[in-house]
């Protein structure tokens, strides 16, 4: 579940606690956790709704100025169901501190592994030093256009990203990427 770069601030401060999507299943669950750019999201409930019972308070709560603003952006799919998803900001995301952490020998090598892996479950062969180089090569270029420079989808591409950032090697900007301090050691060590 992705946030407009617009509702970070409500995020963080908790003024936005709630969000309205259409899905054919949720991709988040009661209980569970998102981690965002401005942190973890603690997810408090996850429930099927009828658009038509959204109050102004509700439309307020997702961060729009009205109910009819919401449903704009909520839009019609007939082949989807609404659901309204309560939560609050549960702290820092854990990974802005390991991507500060040194590098030691067993790290690195257990980074490695993992980036094997990817690549090896990759059907178009290996993908994370290529991308990894790119990102280092030029630090905040919009997706669209690094992945016009690799060749590759703009969707596959951001979900690329997201397993590079979930070994804490990459971090989002506004605009595009750029490697971590973790990123930056694992791929000098890569090119060594």
């Amino acid at each position: 579940m992705l946030f407009r770069k617009e509702l970070w601030t409500g995020l963080a401060d908790g003024t936005v606690t709630l969000a309205f999507r259409r899905w054919q299943r949720p991709t988040v669950t009661t209980s569970g956790a998102l981690k965002t750019a401005v942190g973890v999201l603690a997810i408090d409930e996850v429930v099927e709704i009828n658009e038509n019972f959204i109050t102004a308070e509700d439309a307020a709560r997702a961060g729009y100025g009205s109910v009819d603003e919401l449903r704009r952006d909520l839009g019609p799919r007939p082949d989807r169901r609404a659901y309204r998803t309560a939560f609050h900001h549960a702290g820092a995301d854990p990974r802005e501190r390991l991507r500060q952490t040194p590098l030691d020998d067993e790290h690195y090598a257990e980074v490695v592994q993992r980036l094997d892996r990817l690549d090896s479950a990759s059907r178009d062969g290996g993908w994370t030093r290529r991308l990894l180089a790119a990102i280092e090569a030029s630090p905040g270029l919009r997706s669209g256009d690094l992945a016009e420079r690799l060749g590759d989808e703009q969707v596959r591409l951001k979900r690329r990203v997201r397993r590079l950032k979930d070994l804490d090697l990459t971090e989002s900007l506004g605009t595009g990427y750029r490697l971590s301090p973790r990123g930056h050691a694992v791929s000098e060590r890569l090119t060594a």
